[in-house]
């Protein structure tokens, strides 16, 4: 599957002038509803990405999502494998569980995202479940920036990466876009402004 044609057929992969959630500037940016708005096109990604987490043997009950932009990702993750779908939600530093989700002791658990950049949000997740007890055994998404390594890429982890590295992440592609401080910024100093088109904008 040719992933970043997906996106482009969708125009989810935009060219302009993008504020991150970073505080970096990029000339591009994914925006993942777009492909996810189309429930048929959203389960060829997913059905895709379970058969790479199957094939590696990995054995999983749920999966849980970060809120909001994970749950689409999440929950079509969770259909493709037939397991069950939750997700954490933002609290003061962190994530937590709520909406009588519960898991279990020793759970087994893959956080899905639908873009894992550092990995930050996913992190959070994934110490969010580890607290009441279950176990993160993959961590997954449908595109990977390229800052954190996934399983048969070619580029290794940078030091930005905040998944830890005893758990393999599975992810459909890599993206790396240039991305520039503020201050670096070479389409600020020609006079534009970027926007910010993400959930947070």
């Amino acid at each position: 599957m040719n992933v970043e044609q997906v996106y482009k057929d969708a125009n989810a992969l935009l060219d302009g002038h993008f504020l991150l959630a970073s505080g970096n500037h990029s000339a591009r940016y994914l925006q993942s509803a777009k492909v996810l708005e189309y429930p048929q096109k959203a389960a060829e990604l997913t059905d895709a990405l379970a058969k790479m987490i199957r094939n590696a043997d990995i054995q999983v009950d749920t999966v849980c999502a970060p809120a909001l932009g994970g749950v689409l990702a999440g929950y079509e993750l969770a259909r493709s494998l037939g397991v069950r779908s939750i997700f954490v939600e933002k609290k003061e530093g962190g994530m937590e569980l709520r909406r009588g989700f519960e898991v279990k002791p020793g759970e087994k658990i893959i956080i899905c995202e639908d873009i894992i950049t550092t990995g930050g949000s996913a992190l959070k997740a994934a110490q969010a479940i580890e607290a009441l007890g279950a176990k993160v055994v993959a961590f997954a998404s449908l595109a990977n920036r390229g800052f954190c390594k996934r399983v048969g890429g070619q580029s290794e982890a940078k030091p930005e990466c905040k998944l830890p590295k005893d758990v393999p992440l599975f992810s459909l592609a890599d993206f790396t876009f240039e991305m520039y401080l503020p201050e670096e910024c070479p389409m600020c100093k020609e006079g534009s402004r970027a926007i910010k088109p993400g959930s947070k904008g």
